[in-house]
């Protein structure tokens, strides 16, 4: 699903406009991406947490030459599934395997 489907289903679900609900999608999406670059974990109950990790600086290899580089520490951001998108995601992948056993 891309942007344009989700807002898309976000306008058929709220009964928003189109542009109400890109609106909507893109402000949510600037304040949690705003508040994570701050360093504050936005958590929505159920769904997950948005948060940042912090990665350690290494030693990496070019591909190409093979010679040694120096990766420096980084922010990234990280996102951890809530227990009720874990369980729909499980109870989704256990229906697709027992489909695909019951075919065989």
């Amino acid at each position: 699903m891309n942007k344009a489907e989700l807002i898309d289903k976000v306008a058929q679900k709220t009964k928003l406009t189109k542009t109400q609900s890109e609106l909507l999608l893109d402000a949510a999406l600037e304040v949690i991406a705003k508040a994570v670059a701050k360093g504050e974990e936005v958590k929505l109950v159920g769904f997950g947490t948005f948060s940042t990790s912090a990665r350690q600086s290494r030693k990496g290899r070019n591909p190409k030459t093979g010679t040694q580089v120096h990766i420096p520490a980084t922010k990234v951001p990280k996102f951890k599934p809530g227990k009720d998108f874990r369980e729909l995601l499980a109870k989704k992948s256990l229906g697709s395997t027992q489909v695909a056993n019951d075919s065989n």
